[in-house]
């Protein structure tokens, strides 16, 4: 209740002797993650003086944290549920600070030095992310729609980055800027292409940077657009390669089936030969009966057996 008393007669006396102050705004760039101190830097304070904190949030100012000589209260729950255990004030100061700040905690956030004058300072927080280290791959789209003779002489690439904002990404040689590329709110992929020649001994690097930090990634041209050529060179030898090899395999499959059929007709000639009617002769045998018969004139008559052949 004496808190709320407190509160109230603080936006009283804003509100009351808002035209006797002057305001400045400090702009304080920090990296996602980090800790950020809110100096007042108010050296008239006195011991009775109160120091009040807030934050902009739809438009207007909510209270976050508050000092005098005998409290400090924080304000952390609900709306500000973005600061909970991140807000620390130093009592003798009326300094602010945030720690492990992330995204949300960027915006405007003033304080109020309540005394016989009420002062005001404001602080614009711009909270930046960690930024991821580019990747340059080989762009084959372009390589494949390129004409032949280009695409024997240039080596077309791509640098990109994932889920970034207000950051610039950007071609350089040695020192020189090339080209670049910014954008400001959320982007889902970011890219940036670039072409050179297979034999250029030139120094290339894709830098993304914001405000406070870059990362840079340095092309390896030998590694990215040498090899693949080399490659390429590699595949079609190897392909010419499995071509002879399949083309001597076709080849000994016929002259092996040409023998097969060429053996298999000789054997079948030679048993149809085999096959056919084969007469063997014999001498003829005549056996004699003991037997004899008269004949009509008198003489003995001779009968002979069937001729049996063997």
């Amino acid at each position: 209740m004496v808190f709320h008393s407190f509160f109230c007669f603080c936006l009283w006396l804003l509100s009351g002797l808002s035209g006797v102050y002057t305001d400045e705004t400090v702009t304080i760039l920090v990296m996602e993650g980090d800790s950020v101190t809110l100096n007042n830097d108010f050296t008239e304070r006195k011991r009775d003086d109160q120091i009040l904190w807030t934050f902009r949030l739809n438009s207007s100012d909510n209270r976050i944290a508050q000092t005098n000589t005998q409290s400090i209260s924080i304000s952390d729950s609900g709306e500000n549920e973005r600061f909970r255990h991140r807000l620390q004030i130093d009592n003798q100061t009326g300094s602010l600070t945030i720690t492990n700040t992330n995204k949300l905690h960027s915006g405007l956030y003033k304080v109020h030095l309540i005394s016989g004058v009420i002062k005001h300072k404001s602080f614009s927080v711009h909270v930046y992310g960690i930024l991821p280290v580019p990747v340059i791959i080989r762009d084959s789209s372009q390589n494949s729609s390129s004409s032949l003779g280009s695409s024997m002489s240039t080596c077309s690439l791509l640098c990109s980055v994932l889920n970034v904002r207000d950051v610039s990404l950007s071609w350089y040689k040695g020192n020189s800027l090339l080209s670049s590329i910014s954008v400001s709110d959320l982007s889902i992929s970011l890219s940036l292409p670039l072409e050179v020649e297979y034999q250029d001994k030139n120094t290339y690097s894709c830098v993304i940077n914001n405000p406070i930090s870059n990362q840079t990634k340095h092309l390896d041209i030998s590694g990215l657009c040498q090899r693949s050529s080399e490659s390429n060179q590699t595949s079609n030898k190897l392909l010419v390669v499995l071509v002879l090899l399949l083309m001597l395999l076709v080849a000994t499959a016929v002259v092996a089936l040409i023998r097969c059929h060429r053996r298999n007709y000789t054997q079948a000639k030679q048993q149809a030969q085999s096959n056919d009617e084969e007469v063997d002769y014999t001498d003829a045998t005549f056996f004699k009966h003991r037997d004899q018969e008269k004949g009509a004139n008198g003489h003995d008559q001779t009968v002979y057996s069937e001729v049996v052949l063997r």
